[in-house]
């Protein structure tokens, strides 16, 4: 299986009056312009998920349909709580053992979930120190989710990189 996690493009600022409960806020202009120029990297990269899931989050489940239009995804987006900025890492690793049968799984998610995800997938602890920058997308490959050493590194690129492959 190809994993793909992705954190969300750049969102409003928290904390504004609009914007006071953190799920709420949506992207920025900036934000989903940027995600679709990685979008399109992701596509000539050739990243063609069989499913994507997302954060329930505003701002991730933009970014997830930005994606899904210029990846030509033509399934319905999933939604995992296990997503959300504090998710478990081996709740979400367990919802993908039970339910995620496919060859390329697309993530999309918040800091510090991801980067805990991708410890735990990659070195067994939620503490390796990986940086997922907004619109930051790592790929990962696994035969089997349930083995110690679950995952191997592909690829990790920053969106100035992959905004650059478009």
């Amino acid at each position: 299986m190809k994993l793909y996690l992705v954190r969300h493009a750049i969102a409003e600022e928290v904390g504004t009056t609009e914007h006071e409960d953190d799920s709420l806020r949506p992207l920025t202009e900036k934000g989903r312009e940027k995600m679709r120029r990685i979008a399109k990297g992701l596509k000539e990269l050739g990243v063609q998920p069989d499913l994507i899931v997302s954060s329930p989050y505003v701002r991730a489940s933009q970014t997830a349909s930005i994606l899904a239009k210029e990846l030509k995804y033509k399934e319905e987006i999933s939604y995992s709580d296990f997503l959300v900025p504090m998710g478990d890492p081996g709740d979400m690793i367990g919802e993908i053992n039970e339910k995620y049968s496919v060859d390329e799984l697309m993530l999309v998610g918040h800091e510090p979930n991801l980067s805990s995800l991708a410890g735990v997938l990659l070195v067994g602890t939620p503490d390796a120190s990986i940086n997922f920058k907004k619109g930051g997308v790592c790929c990962l490959s696994a035969d089997d989710l349930h083995d110690d050493r679950k995952a191997v590194l592909e690829w990790l690129i920053t969106p100035k990189i992959s905004t650059g492959l478009s």
